[in-house]
């Protein structure tokens, strides 16, 4: 069992110097640790200690490299078969030190060699050679451990065989090697001549007996025998004996001369350190009772005790060689205590020697051994050796397995070889002792050679023995025992460099305590680097002999590694300092995946604080920050830092968002102005640079280490660290690209998302593969392409949007945190809401307070203290989460205490301590206290005592007895123990109780007081050091702590926090980029704007590029934004005069992002342009050019320096600038439309700003004519979408108010149609047309004559060249025509007719082929309006009248006969255009003849043709081309084409009114065809009637009455049925009702006489004013005279109205056409309307006193009376009823019952008013009725005699009346008649018969 004490203390590291540790330094006094005995350096002799001074001070010149000292060794070493193993052990590190230290093993080649090699034999393992031996004879084999091994022969073997003298010269081993006889007798036969023999007989015994067997050849298998001699003159401490002896001993080593048989090896492994003075071993145990120790152990114990502090120089160098050669042997294996011996001894060799050549010796070869001891853990391969189960056992036949148990095996070559090839079983793996301090995970680990699920535990280890402590004892493999002895060796070392130092240390370098210190960094640092995949690689694993638990190596050595980080990064030292960082850099880089948690805590904790700490020196920041520049040109550490740590919620920081902000505060850290660019010397490359040798590196214990950066320059200037920092910012946005940018695509382009991430945790690490990831533990960044980085890894897969959502989830709870510490209440209620709290209920809301970090201890104190029921009830929770038990009383307070801050009032101190003393004694047994009030008294007592004791506001501070006296009688009326109390008393004054926050606070560094005093009491401090130590000893502690409880919870299996995430996708940088833009923009900015340093503007112009580069590809808008428009500004292009070197460095970078970048800059595309706008303006001002500058001519213009301008026409700017637009042609589509927007938006501002300039700016313009050029062959869809942004600019330009910028912006359109025209355009395509959109709109909207003319010169250009290509532009060329027929000029409009004549007369089957005829007839109806040039007009009617016969010839048209049917389409393309011209020029010809030959073109071209068009084509025709005419009559919206109301009187009493007539001779010409349209016809007859303008209802009636007698034999009955129905409607709507209306009759206040007369109206013009339906009047509305006037105005009309149907009425009917015609039902319904308007009249007539009401309230100037309606509207009827009474047809018979019903009461009524006249006064009246009276008598006259005698009684005495009146002679006549009928009749008179 490996002797604990011997190797490793128990427990944790301490900071005591015990000899756990290799060497360590107490007080300043270098502690020399032998194997048994250890020295003080005060008790060697002075010059001893003088000496090791002297050499320290004389070596800072010595240079590292050395000659070979095979001389130093004196005469011994000539006898070395290989006398170059001294300067091998040098060498590595000082002259080939590219082998060993520097660079790391590549992962699949073997370890390296030294230089000098023998051909004959290469070595087993990969160790440096130290001696070669000599071969056994030829053809036998050589057993190794029961192995035969066949060697090739040689010709010394050969020689050896052959020669029979050959044993006088060499014996051989019985392992098979020969070993020269000269080269041990000379040493005996050293010893045997040395006094020292002769003074001790068993030296003197033991040298003559090796002495003699060597003689005979003998002793190759009796080691021991012939060591003893060498060991007792070891002991002599003569130093010529010493050296003798060990300078035999090595070359022994050399040749395995110790191997002795293995059954003499049966001690346990390892055995007890073998002793001289039968020293007592661990176990209590004497000596004597022990087995012999081993060979091996004998020779480490012999060679190390030969070293103390008095050591002779040359004895220490051969002791050096000594252990070199048998650590380094190939064949002899040294393990655990007695490997430990030997390096221990090496170290203090370094240490004590004050020999330069033995400092380096013995620094490089514990270099090489260290190398060694991890080289051996790996296989030919590279990889760690592991173990397999597999048949083939150590354990070979013969062989006991006590045999094998040792821990120091022999082994010969081959057999070594063999170990490295063939797998050794567990099975066959000794017992190993445990090592205390490893921690100890779960008690199985994954094997990858098991089934899936399978472990290998402590309870199922193969070995049936059983250890004392009851676990299966494990049997371990020789790669077990390698890498135990790799773990036991770095434990050590970073054990030493946990030393702490003393300040006179700290200042002096070549102190022991330094030494030792930097010595131990370096090597871990050299372990780190060379051995990483040791480290990573999850088959190196420890077992422990007590529980046989597994452990893997990174996590049997983390918790070493990281406290001696944790301990060494906050040294003050600088040396120290860099070596820790540079270890710091090594485990990020390399062990990332392993070690998340660790990492996190040490840059939290540590790294970044120092940082931030204003006490930190420079040098300390620089270095950080070059080793954070390192991590930043890894990108996938980089991306996985922001994984793990910003996405993870349980990561305390946003480690990657926390650096960036730092470094961007460095990097703009202000500038002063004593600072001069010339003393600031240049920032450290990026890239790690190999430190030169400095002369004190053997010193100091500095090892030369590949990879490290050199620190010489760091630091020495706070611009340097500015520079250093934006050196790192730029590296981070090289990573970013480099893994965001690697596919070239875009995130939206990516349909496959990319390999999956590795996720490692502990429980899985055992399955991961032999060799490492190279992706997840690689020390560089330059390892290929991102392809290969990005790894495919099978475990979880890395979804970006997973990442996001938890990024979200951990900013939410950090803003529920801020919230918090802000109003806790508002807090709270926010993470409820969230689910960040599960609950309301108190115990959610406490656990969460609890274990939450970044919550503020005060508010947690306020919120729980808060005396609502919720608080108090949440507060009494979370201190039932606290565990106070079997905690000390002040124990448990300061428990309790930190878990929040104690709030100030006392009543929730109070209920805090209530609280507390009830949990203290519900969960402690056993106290003082009898009930739970004394706990809260003393409770609270110790609170007021902290106060009193510790604040400096109290000056009268509570003694002892004062706090015993107040705490009396509190136990329940007893008093406490006054022991208790004094306990407590001292606790609080001797350690106050503070919160963990407050200890770490930062402390400022105190000023300087006023005064001399103080000004000499400082004088020699280095304050800021002060503080940082303060400070860094805060942190240092506070760390300790973090990783003692990481460990802890990892001990307890719980690694949940410790999922690794390694990461694959590159979605993941736009995050990344989203959190820090700001810091990135601000780093970037501060320095450009800030400095002429033209390497610091490089770097900050490279960052801007990768910076947009990715905003770019991400298309994140806002911080594209940001970076070019800031970008943008640093160019100065605005301000020429102030501009530098940096400002065109600027430009260039612009430049060169829009070439590389056009893609994706998308709305910035306007910053871009806008530059290089301005940049042309640059080289035309600095070239002397007048540049209009409109907009600023208040401000001076200031030209750029000439080197500037000359620089700004370089051939670089120049073809960069001209590459943005010649390039356009390879913009996506989408980036096309965006850089086209934003040029045309650029070049309206250099439009603009030109004002009216003769020379404008047109450079955007040029540029936006030239990509149209370069763009036009792209796919139409594209090409449409740039025009409709092209096309809308040049609608502006050519329209700007200066012409120049007109003329060419219309030049420039017509070069551009010219080539657009050369391409062929398919039919139903628009682009022509759209393209030439520009010309009309510039025709339309540009005043200007000249450029209008220029528009007209540009199309004719056009025909003439591109004529046979024109498609879709004939549309838009005739609008443009069409358009100039509106211009005033009359060379425009003569020009433009010109034109259309000429197209119209030589393209006209062009344009209708192309589909243009419509547009054709559109202009040159256009033409026709035009007012004030008739010629123009009547011409172009002409040209209209005659397309007609044209287009019917026209074989395009398909319209002639010979065509066959015509469609409606047909129809409609073509007639329709013609007709709907005239129509137009109907409606809105300004020019009366113009209108009047429309008007008679249009209705004789449908009288003509009309005969061929489809019934359908006359619908539209109708509907859209005739009813509209008349449109206005309708509605008075029609009345807004009219300019006066003159010009709409003179439209209607001509044009409107003829095209009435011609409308009804139409229907007439075409009834049979229009017959179908007749409710339309007579709709707008009626709205024509009932017009307030009586000549538009004459005309109505006219026409309608004309219309009846034209058609009367082609009506229907249900025609003339839809004919008497609007008759009714008529009657109806003319029935003026409002004159019963009562309301009219009121008096309003106002003057009757100012009512204008009824019949003024006719001298008015003609105005369509449709009648208003009758309707009451709401009685609550009041009047106003203006609303009677209108009323009154209606009334009249309507009676007028209804005075003109009654007369057109009786026209119609007396016409006998229509009488006999029209059927009697229908004429009945007339005579229904008729007779009601008969009675309406009457009735009016007979009120007199609402006649002499209307008349007062003025509605006529005479009595109102309704005379002649009611007479003619009677006259009407009595003569129609008559006619029908006497039709003889029989539908008339069958109606005369109905017709007698109405004719006898309208002549009883008629009569009996007329008998009621008054002859004086109403003769108008007698008048009026006269012919009425005269006809009916002589009706009834003509009654046959049934219905004569029927109605005798009703007429007659009405007859009679009449005889009484002075009548007229027909009425008289009539008289005579009827009572001659009554005679003959009644018989009075009698018929004579005929």
């Amino acid at each position: 069992m490996v002797d604990d004490d011997v190797t490793e203390s128990q427990g944790p590291p301490t900071n005591s110097t015990t000899d756990e540790d290799l060497v360590g330094v107490r007080k300043e006094k270098p502690i020399v640790v032998d194997d048994d005995n250890t020295y003080n350096v005060e008790d060697t002799p002075p010059s001893a200690v003088a000496a090791v001074q002297n050499v320290a001070d004389e070596d800072e010149a010595m240079p590292m490299s050395v000659p070979p000292i095979s001389g130093v060794a004196g005469e011994h070493v000539e006898h070395v078969p290989s006398v170059s193993h001294v300067a091998a052990v040098a060498q590595p590190e000082v002259q080939d030190t590219g082998r060993v230290a520097e660079a790391p093993l590549p992962s699949k080649q073997a370890p390296p060699t030294p230089p000098e090699k023998s051909p004959r034999l290469q070595p087993a393992r990969g160790s440096t050679d130290v001696h070669k031996p000599r071969p056994a004879t030829p053809g036998t084999p050589a057993k190794a451990n029961g192995h035969e091994e066949h060697r090739p022969e040689t010709p010394s073997s050969a020689h050896s065989s052959s020669s029979p003298a050959s044993h006088k010269r060499s014996i051989t081993i019985s392992k098979g090697y020969t070993v020269s006889v000269v080269l041990i007798s000379s040493a005996l036969e050293t010893i045997l001549a040395s006094k020292e023999a002769k003074r001790s007989t068993p030296l003197r015994e033991s040298a003559h007996n090796a002495l003699e067997m060597i003689r005979a050849g003998q002793g190759g298998d009796r080691p021991r025998e012939i060591f003893e001699p060498l060991r007792l003159a070891c002991e002599t401490r003569s130093e010529k004996l010493m050296i003798a002896s060990l300078d035999c001993i090595s070359k022994l080593i050399s040749y395995s001369f110790f191997a002795e048989p293995l059954s003499a090896q049966a001690l346990p492994s390892p055995p007890p350190s073998p002793t001289l003075h039968g020293r007592r071993s661990i176990s209590g145990a004497s000596q004597s009772s022990l087995p012999q120790p081993s060979l091996v152990d004998l020779v480490v114990h012999t060679i190390t005790t030969c070293h103390s502090d008095t050591s002779p120089e040359t004895v220490s160098l051969q002791v050096v060689k000594a252990l070199l050669s048998l650590v380094l042997s190939p064949t002899i294996y040294v393990h655990h205590s007695s490997l430990l011996k030997a390096v221990r001894t090496v170290y203090n060799v370094f240490l004590l020697s004050t020999d330069v050549v033995n400092q380096m010796v013995a620094q490089g070869g514990l270099t090489q051994m260290v190398h060694h001891i991890f080289t051996r853990c790996r296989g030919p391969d590279g990889t760690t050796l592991r173990s397999y189960a597999s048949s083939d056992t150590l354990t070979s036949p013969g062989l006991r397995k006590s045999e094998i148990q040792n821990s120091s095996f022999v082994v010969a070559a081959n057999e070594a070889e063999k170990l490295t090839a063939e797998a050794l079983p567990f099975e066959s793996a000794a017992d190993l002792s445990s090592h205390p301090g490893v921690p100890t995970p779960p008690s199985s680990v994954h094997d990858p050679d098991l089934p899936q699920g399978e472990t290998i535990s402590s309870a199922s280890a193969a070995s049936p023995e059983v250890a004392e402590n009851g676990h299966a004892a494990r049997e371990l493999s020789m790669q077990d025992m390698f890498i135990k002895d790799a773990f036991l060796v770095f434990r050590a070392l970073c054990k030493l460099t946990m030393k702490p130092l003393n300040t006179e240390s700290e200042r002096d370098l070549k102190s022991h305590a330094m030494r030792s210190k930097l010595l131990s960094l370096h090597l871990v640092l050299t372990i780190l680097n060379s051995h990483m995949t040791l480290f990573v690689d999850p088959k190196a694993i420890i077992y422990s002999a007590s529980t046989n638990e597994a452990t893997t190596f990174v996590q049997a050595v983390n918790q070493y590694l990281c406290l001696s980080l944790s301990r060494n990064a906050v040294s003050p030292v600088p040396q120290v300092f860099e070596v820790s960082v540079e270890i710091f850099w090594r485990v990020l880089s390399g062990m990332r995946t392993k070690l998340k948690k660790e990492i996190e805590v040490l840059l939290h904790e540590i790294f970044v604080p120092i940082l931030e700490m204003k006490t930190s020196t420079l040098k300390q920041k620089a270095v950080i920050i070059g080793m954070l520049s390192r991590l930043c040109q890894d990108p996938q550490a980089l991306v996985e830092i922001y994984l793990n740590y910003d996405c993870d919620s349980e990561a305390t920081d946003n480690i990657y968002e926390h650096l960036m902000n730092i470094i961007s505060k460095i990097a703009t850290l202000p500038y002063t102005s004593s600072q001069q660019k010339a003393s600031d010397p240049a920032s450290p490359a990026l890239s790690p640079q190999t430190k030169s040798s400095a002369s004190t590196a053997h010193v100091s214990g500095a090892l030369t280490v590949s990879g490290t950066m050199d620190t010489s320059t760091m630091g020495l200037s706070e611009g340097q660290l500015r520079r250093q920092g934006l050196e790192c910012l730029v590296a981070v946005l090289r990573s970013l690209v480099t893994w965001g940018t690697a596919t070239g695509k875009t995130p939206a382009e990516s349909a496959c998302a990319d390999p999956a991430p590795r996720s490692q945790t502990e429980e899985e690490i055992a399955a991961d593969t032999m060799t490492p990831d190279p992706s997840l533990d690689r020390l560089a960044a330059s390892a290929g392409s991102m392809e290969a980085l990005r790894q495919s890894t099978p475990d979880i897969a890395d979804d970006p949007s997973r990442f996001e959502s938890a990024k979200q989830k951990k900013t939410t709870l950090l803003e529920g945190i801020k919230k918090f510490n802000f109003k806790p209440k508002r807090g709270v209620q926010f993470l409820i809401e969230t689910e960040f709290i599960p609950s309301s209920s108190p115990r959610d809301i406490a656990g969460f307070l609890l274990t939450t970090d970044g919550l503020s201890k005060s508010m947690i104190g306020e919120y729980l203290g808060e005396g609502d029921e919720q608080n108090v009830a949440i507060m009494h929770a979370f201190v039932d989460f606290l565990d106070f038990r079997n905690l000390g009383f002040v124990d448990a307070v300061r428990v309790f205490l930190q878990a929040f801050r104690l709030p100030g009032e006392s009543q929730k101190i109070d209920r805090f301590m209530l609280k507390f003393a009830e949990r203290y004694i519900a969960g402690n047994a056993e106290t003082p206290f009898k009930n739970a009030d004394a706990a809260y008294i003393l409770a609270y007592s110790i609170i007021m005592l902290n106060t009193d004791a510790h604040s400096p506001q109290i000056k009268n501070r509570m003694t002892r007895a004062g706090f015993i006296k107040n705490n009396r009688g509190i136990n329940d009326g007893e008093s406490l123990p006054e022991e208790f109390l004094n306990t407590i008393f001292d606790d609080i004054q001797g350690n106050e109780i503070r919160m963990k926050d407050e200890v770490d606070a930062t402390i400022n560094l105190s000023s300087t007081g006023p005064g001399l005093a103080n000004v000499l009491a400082n004088v020699g401090r280095d304050l800021q050091k002060e503080a940082y130590v303060m400070q860094s000893n805060g942190m240092a502690n506070k760390t300790e702590a973090l990783f003692k409880t990481l460990m802890r919870s990892q001990r307890r299996g719980s690694r949940t926090g410790d999922q690794y995430f390694s990461a694959s996708h590159f979605v993941h940088v736009k995050p990344m980029f989203e959190v820090a833009w700001i810091p990135f923009l601000a780093g970037l900015s501060g320095p450009l704007q800030n400095t002429d340093d033209l390497e610091i503007v490089d770097l900050c112009l490279d960052g801007f590029k990768n910076a947009i580069r990715i905003v770019c590809f991400f298309d994140l808008e806002l911080e594209r934004n940001a970076f070019v428009t800031t970008l943008g500004k640093f160019t100065f292009l605005n301000n020429l005069g102030e501009m530098k070197t940096k400002n065109m460095d600027a430009i260039k970078t612009l430049l060169d992002i829009a070439v590389n970048e056009g893609n994706n800059l998308k709305g910035s595309w306007r910053e871009v342009l806008s530059c290089v706008s301005q940049l042309e303006h640059m080289q035309l001002i600095s070239g002397g050019v007048e540049v209009p500058d409109g907009g600023k001519k208040g401000r001076s213009k200031k030209l750029p320096a000439e080197e500037l301008a000359n620089e700004s026409r370089s051939t670089h700017i120049t073809v960069a600038a001209d590459m943005v637009f010649s390039l356009s042609h390879y913009l996506s589509g989408t980036a096309i439309v965006d850089f086209v927007r934003a040029l045309c938006d650029v070049s309206w501002e250099e439009i603009q700003s030109s004002g009216m300039s003769q020379h404008p700016r047109l450079f955007s313009l040029q540029r936006l004519v030239e990509i149209s050029y370069y763009n036009m062959n792209r796919i139409r869809l594209e090409w449409s979408n740039l025009w409709d942004i092209l096309g809308e600019h040049f609608n502006q330009v050519c329209c700007h108010s200066n012409p120049h910028v007109g003329f060419f912006a219309l030049d420039s359109l017509r070069q551009l149609s010219m080539r657009f025209l050369e391409k062929d355009e398919l039919p139903h395509f628009k682009f022509q047309k759209d393209f030439l959109k520009p010309f009309e709109h510039t025709m339309v909207h540009n005043a200007n004559p000249d450029i209008r003319d220029m528009v007209l010169q540009c199309l004719q250009q056009m025909i003439q060249a591109r004529v046979q290509n024109m498609r879709s532009g004939w549309r838009t060329l005739f609008g443009v025509f069409s358009a100039a027929s509106k211009v005033l000029t009359e060379r425009i409009a003569n020009s433009a007719f010109e034109i259309v004549t000429r197209l119209n007369k030589e393209h006209f089957p062009a344009i209708v082929r192309h589909g243009a005829f419509a547009d054709l007839t559109v202009c040159i109806t256009e033409f026709c309006k035009v007012s004030k040039y008739q010629k123009i007009s009547l011409l172009a009617i002409a040209m209209l009248r005659g397309v007609i016969p044209v287009m019917l010839a026209c074989p395009e048209c398909a319209l002639s006969p010979g065509f066959g049917p015509k469609g409606d389409d047909i129809m409609i393309r073509f007639w329709f255009p013609v007709l709907f011209g005239f129509y137009d020029i109907i409606m809105n010809g300004e020019d009366l003849e113009v209108r009047r030959l429309a008007l008679d073109s249009l209705f004789s071209t449908l009288k003509t043709y009309g005969s061929s068009f489809t019934v359908e084509f006359w619908d539209t025709v109708c509907r859209e081309i005739l009813f509209p005419i008349f449109a206005v009559l309708k509605s008075s919206q029609d009345m807004s084409r009219f300019n006066t109301q003159e010009d709409m009187s003179v439209w209607l009493s001509t044009t409107m009114i003829q095209a009435l007539r011609d409308l009804i001779d139409l229907y007439t010409f075409f009834y049979d065809t229009l017959e179908r349209f007749l409710d339309g016809l007579l709709e707008l007859l009626c709205v024509c009637i009932c017009q307030e303008n009586d000549t538009l209802a004459r005309i109505g009636t006219s026409c309608l009455q004309q219309f009846l007698e034209n058609n009367v034999r082609k009506l229907s009955a249900a025609q003339w049925e839809r004919v008497a129905a609007t008759f009714v409607k008529l009657f109806r709507t003319t029935t003026p009702h409002q004159l019963f209306d009562e309301g009219l009759r009121v008096e309003i206040d106002g003057n009757a006489s100012d009512l204008p007369d009824a019949n003024d109206s006719n001298d008015q013009a003609i105005i369509p004013a449709p009648l208003s339906p009758t309707s009451d009047r709401p009685p609550e509305v009041k009047q106003t005279l203006g609303d009677r006037r209108r009323i009154f105005k209606q009334i009249i009309v309507k009676c007028v109205l209804q005075l003109l149907l009654i007369e057109t009425t009786n026209d119609l009917l007396r016409n006998d056409d229509v009488y006999t015609t029209i059927p009697p039902e229908q004429l009945l319904r007339l005579m229904g309307v008729l007779d009601h308007s008969y009675q309406f009249a009457r009735m009016f007539n007979d009120d007199k006193e609402l006649r002499t009401g209307l008349w007062k309230v003025g509605f006529m100037k005479h009595l109102p009376n309704l005379l002649k309606q009611e007479s003619s509207s009677a006259a009407t009827l009595v003569h129609v009823l008559l006619r029908m009474y006497f039709d003889e047809r029989p539908e008339h018979q069958d109606a005369r019952p109905q017709i007698a019903e109405r004719l006898l009461p309208l002549g009883s009524n008629v009569l009996q008013d007329y008998i009621k006249l008054r002859a004086d006064t109403q003769a108008k009246n007698i008048t009026a009725w006269t012919p009425v009276v005269a006809e009916i008598l002589d009706g009834f006259c003509r009654f046959d005699n049934k219905a004569f005698v029927r109605y005798l009684p009703a007429i007659y005495p009405l007859a009679t009346g009449l005889l009484a009146r002075d009548v007229a002679p027909e009425i008289r006549l009539g008289l005579k008649m009827y009572f001659e009928r009554v005679g003959r009749t009644q018989g009075i008179v009698v018929v004579e018969a005929s």
